[in-house]
């Protein structure tokens, strides 16, 4: 993957990892170039099967923008930001990223779920 950059700047994905949290949630956009795709796709579901096999993975969902904008949206459930830390940190995850195209742009943000009353539950 050409780049990583961070939703937040002032605070990216290298620091969240940092900070013990349960039931995160992996937001990541990705945008990439049209003729990209094909590849990204092929990609991104050979990364999501080494995901998929870690510990305190839960379940992972891929989105793509509609209309002709090849943008995507991965959205990924952990059990906890350790168990995401040692997936996203192991030598196998690292070198899978490196093979992404090279259009391809990833903002991944950890985030936990909010109580709103009589909206949402934590």
């Amino acid at each position: 993957m050409s780049l990583l950059r961070p939703l937040d700047p002032s605070f990216p994905i290298e620091r969240q990892i940092g900070i013990d949290a349960s039931a995160v949630v992996l937001v990541n956009p990705f945008t990439l170039d049209n003729a990209d795709e094909a590849a990204f796709l092929k990609t991104w579901q050979d990364d999501a099967e080494f995901m998929k096999r870690q510990p305190g993975f839960i379940s992972t969902q891929l989105h793509r923008a509609i209309g002709e904008s090849p943008a995507y949206l991965n959205y990924a459930i952990w059990e906890s930001t350790a168990h995401f830390r040692a997936a996203f940190t192991h030598p196998d995850f690292l070198a899978k990223i490196a093979t992404y195209p090279a259009s391809a742009v990833a903002s991944p943000h950890l985030f936990k779920k909010v109580a709103v009353p009589g909206i949402c539950v934590a």
